[in-house]
């Protein structure tokens, strides 16, 4: 039997979306960032949005990702992403607007850019992947990385009291009145997968309503800054960093959720 008479349509159980371009993913093996890639794409997919979306992706290792995304994208300076997307939404009403951006970008040097969009309630949607890191610049101290945790730049590890404490940004952005769904993610494992695309598809749902800015953290790993295997920057992530940055939703229809 010819391997062609067993790839029919009926017989795939994984396809590729073709909002994902053919280009050979250049992230690190066991990265997250093609995993959320494919998550946005294929939730964007699902809506017939290819032709109704605009995508601003900025500085970082997130720069890659118009190589990747087969929509129109933006790429905007280091942390500006939130305020070119505002330009946008703005513009054009009508499209789905969504920023895609790493922690060392949204949470230092956009900082101000983010808690104004999100204070505004500006109606687009922010994807934030939040790996504790600067990946992409040699893997220095992000405002995220945990304390004690070893980077390039805190070699004995991030020392509260001379760096500060690591910031959760979205529980910050959760407080503000201008976002209506705020949660935090992960792509890890298929069942993880599965929840971060039912997020991304409610916020772009909730964008069309006109519902106010929705963000979405998703925590990664980053096994090269992390100097470790994807296996082990996995285990270590969900034994290190889920307990800092609990998974599930922070704020839903504009109410905070109240845990514990």
């Amino acid at each position: 039997m010819d391997i062609k008479d067993i790839v029919k349509e009926e017989n795939l159980v994984y396809k590729k979306t073709p909002l994902m371009t053919n280009n050979v993913l250049s992230y690190c093996p066991g990265c997250g960032h093609g995993t959320a890639h494919r998550i946005v794409m294929e939730v964007l997919e699902e809506l017939g949005a290819q032709a109704e979306t605009i995508g601003v992706a900025p500085v970082g290792c997130s720069v890659l990702a118009y190589e990747f995304m087969n929509i129109d994208m933006i790429q905007a300076a280091h942390g500006r992403a939130p305020a070119v997307a505002t330009g946008i939404k703005r513009c054009y009403p009508d499209k789905y607007v969504f920023t895609y951006q790493g922690d060392g970008d949204l949470a230092a040097i956009g900082t101000a850019e983010t808690i104004h969009a999100c204070n505004r309630g500006e109606n687009f949607t922010i994807i934030f992947i939040n790996n504790g890191i600067y990946g992409m610049t040699g893997g220095q101290m992000a405002p995220t990385t945990l304390k004690g945790m070893k980077t390039s730049t805190s070699p004995y590890g991030r020392d509260l009291g001379s760096m500060g404490n690591p910031l959760k940004i979205t529980e910050l952005v959760a407080q503000l009145p201008g976002t209506y769904f705020v949660t935090r993610q992960a792509v890890h494992t298929p069942a993880a997968v599965r929840k971060t695309k039912k997020a991304v598809r409610k916020a772009f749902d909730l964008q069309k309503e006109n519902k106010g800015l929705c963000f979405i953290e998703i925590v990664s790993n980053c096994n090269s800054g992390w100097k470790m295997s994807p296996v082990k920057a996995n285990q270590w992530m969900v034994e290190n960093m889920f307990p800092f940055y609990p998974m599930g939703d922070v704020k839903v229809d504009g109410q905070l959720v109240i845990k514990g």
